[in-house]
């Protein structure tokens, strides 16, 4: 891995930590702060909508601003937003600090992509940003476990002022590798950035990102109560369970940004094909305890196959001016997140079974291919398209 991209993928574990282990330290926040567990819940949802308001402020904020500064900015941003909650002496304020630490996440994975696309060779430029987000899946497998870990022995405190100590290394990381002249803004600025935004095609790959993102969330949200009620599993097994899932992310990171630069969009579309046969599989098959062990590593692999090649797609759209669009991915993926979660409920409050919520998150990602067909469509349709004479 080369040592800026290194420096990147320190960064983004550390954002994938901050972002995913409250939600095992919830029972410990809410009996601290005296609020209930639903409420303490919510710093959850403060966190997703920070990361999806913020995402554009702040790169409309840095346009004209030289990358690495930027960068260097970003995750200083996270080692004050978690200090200020490891401090927090209430629920609002505690809140408030996870909002704005948010603010930084989206702009930071935004400008990180078009960054380490920068830093390789175009035919390697997926595998840049697969190794960047790499520190984001091993989060899930390494620091949210050990997080939750430190927060049940020493209180919750205690995590957020480990994360204070990854991400002072991240800062003197990014300071020290990333190179000074890397990616610098587009020539039109501001200007240039909104302009892409009238790419029919940049708005089609954040289409896909929310679609893939949701057909996720929608039955991942709910993955513990299927796991016990339908499969049969215990809670402690559960949590394996999760880690295993953890494990199919970072693989399919991987993989995912090796196929990008391979067949972008058939990799696109083939994964999406796979995660709707997948969850019918899992809604047929589920019950059998072995068998939704494996069905849940091997949809964490598909979901993170997606995940390079979209960011990829979104850069090379707005070639003209990558990092507004790349940042707004991000919160694309977030809307997913939370819109994903939305109707994976509202599916059971209708009556939909655990057994069968499967067949929504299907649903969805079949969505996301139609899209995803159109998209490469359209760009045939420009490839064959007689080019004005000279």
């Amino acid at each position: 891995m080369p040592l800026p991209i290194l420096a990147l993928a320190i960064a983004s574990f550390c954002i994938g930590t901050t972002e995913f282990v409250i939600m095992g330290l919830l029972p410990e926040v809410a009996a601290d702060l005296g609020v209930s567990i639903p409420s303490a819940g919510l710093l959850v949802t403060g966190y997703a909508l920070g990361v999806v308001f913020g995402a554009p402020i702040v790169a409309m904020a840095t346009a004209r601003l030289p990358r690495k500064p930027v960068l260097v900015g970003l995750a200083a941003l996270f080692v004050i937003g978690n200090l200020f909650c490891a401090i927090a002496p209430n629920y609002w304020l505690l809140m408030a600090a996870r909002v704005f630490t948010a603010f930084g996440h989206g702009a930071f994975f935004g400008i990180g992509s078009v960054v380490a696309a920068s830093l390789v060779p175009r035919n390697k430029r997926a595998s840049a940003i697969a190794l960047m987000f790499a520190g984001l899946t091993l989060s899930n497998i390494l620091g949210v476990p050990a997080g939750t870990a430190l927060g049940e022995a020493l209180g919750w405190r205690a995590t957020f002022l480990a994360v204070v100590g990854i991400g002072l290394i991240s800062v003197a990381a990014i300071a020290w590798l990333v190179p000074s002249d890397v990616a610098k803004p587009s020539g039109g600025g501001l200007v240039g950035e909104l302009r892409v935004l009238g790419k029919l095609q940049v708005w089609l790959a954040m289409l896909i990102a929310s679609l893939a993102s949701a057909s996720l969330f929608a039955v991942f949200t709910y993955i513990k109560p299927y796991l016990t009620d339908v499969s049969g599993l215990s809670t402690t097994t559960v949590t394996w369970v999760l880690l295993l899932f953890g494990a199919g992310m970072t693989i399919g990171n991987i993989i995912g940004g090796r196929l990008a630069d391979w067949k972008l969009m058939p990799t696109v579309i083939a994964t999406l094909l796979a995660m709707a046969l997948l969850f019918a599989v899992f809604t047929e098959l589920g019950a059998i305890a072995s068998v939704a062990v494996v069905i849940v590593f091997l949809w964490g692999m598909l979901i993170f196959i997606v995940v390079p090649p979209l960011q990829i797609r979104v850069v090379e759209a707005a070639a003209e001016g990558p990092n507004l669009a790349s940042t707004l991915n991000q919160g694309a993926f977030n809307v997913g997140n939370a819109g994903g979660a939305w109707i994976g409920g509202l599916a059971i409050s209708w009556g939909v079974s655990y057994a069968n919520l499967p067949l929504v998150g299907a649903a969805l990602a079949l969505l996301a291919v139609a899209v995803a067909v159109l998209s490469q469509a359209l760009d045939r349709r420009t490839v064959m398209q007689p080019q004005p004479a000279e």
